[in-house]
This record gives structure tokens, C-alpha cells and sequence, in this order.
């Protein structure tokens, strides 16, 4: 897995994974909530597995070759 999610893009999907994981914790259990988890999976591990197949990286320290 090389990275390809970095810089603003990797802090706003943490942001939306823990805004949305967070309705999981205060009583509203909607799906919506637990897809938080992959926001914030892909935004901590810096790997998007879509983005390759899509020929994207937003990480420019990590150039794809």
C-alpha cells in the first residue's frame, strides 16, 4: 500500500470520519454513523483503495510512478 491521500485531504477525512462515527456515541444509530469508520480508516492510514484505480494521489510527497 503506498500512500496517496495526504495533506488537506487526509485532515478532512478524519474530520468527517469523527464527526460521523461521533452520531454513533450520542444515541443516533444511523448507518451513516458507521460509515465514519472509513473516512477515518483511509485518512490514518493515508492509503485510498479507489484512488489507484481512478489514477489519483493527493499526497505530493509520495509521486506515483
Amino acid at each position: 500500500m503506498k500512500a496517496n491521500v495526504g495533506g488537506i485531504d487526509r485532515i478532512l477525512r478524519i474530520v468527517v470520519g469523527l464527526l460521523l462515527l461521533s452520531q454513533v456515541f450520542v444515541g443516533l444509530t444511523t448507518p451513516w454513523g458507521w460509515i465514519g469508520i472509513i473516512p477515518l480508516a483511509t485518512g490514518t492510514l493515508r492509503f485510498c483503495p479507489f484512488y489507484p484505480l481512478l489514477g489519483i494521489s493527493t499526497c505530493s510527497s509520495c509521486q506515483q510512478e
